[in-house]
């Protein structure tokens, strides 16, 4: 027998940590994440709605987009589409990009920082993508609504103010990299 580990499936569920492993990893390393931003689309490509999803969060209502963590093993497109269906649901039927390639690197910091963009858990990395929508939303999870915006009422003021963790800034650099905003 050889001194080289076998080959073969790897566990799934070796991924998972348990609650204290992960504080540990959180309170050490920067964790990489997956953020989608779902639309829909017309007949020639371009964003006619926006989907938002609503959250109950230590005890306010707050906006937000599609977000997880990458998984040991997981290749980004199965993490954006193991998040895109937990938070919106299995008869969503995202299209995911062809390209792994996302439109945006968001870094979230557990402390204020010019980019603003803040998660108080942990330094998480997060790479960011639209994703067209074509089926039906039934959000699942800690979502409580999925809400359908005109993309220029998504990036208002008064919209992404309320997104948790500065996400609105995420929220206008989606839109504008596919041509929604200027």
């Amino acid at each position: 027998m050889s001194d080289m580990a076998s080959v073969g499936t790897p566990d799934r569920n070796s991924s998972w940590l348990s609650d204290d492993e992960l504080a540990e990893v959180r309170r050490r390393l920067p964790l990489i994440y997956v953020e989608a931003v779902p639309v829909r689309v017309d007949g020639l490509g371009r964003v006619t709605e926006v989907g938002l999803l609503l959250r109950a969060t230590e005890g306010e209502l707050t906006r937000t987009i599609v977000s997880g963590r990458v998984m040991h093993g997981e290749s980004l497109r199965d993490a954006l589409f193991r998040h895109l269906e937990k938070d919106l649901g299995p008869m969503a039927f995202p299209q995911l990009p062809a390209s792994p390639v996302p439109f945006h690197v968001a870094e979230y910091f557990p402390w204020p920082t010019e980019g603003g963009l803040l998660d108080a858990r942990q330094h998480a990395v997060a790479l960011a993508y639209v994703v067209p929508i074509t089926g039906t939303c039934e959000p699942r999870q800690d979502a409580l609504e999925v809400t359908w915006l005109r993309p220029t009422e998504a990036a208002s003021d008064e919209v992404t103010a309320d997104m948790e963790g500065g996400r609105g800034a995420v929220l206008k650099a989606a839109l504008a990299s596919v041509g929604v905003l200027s």
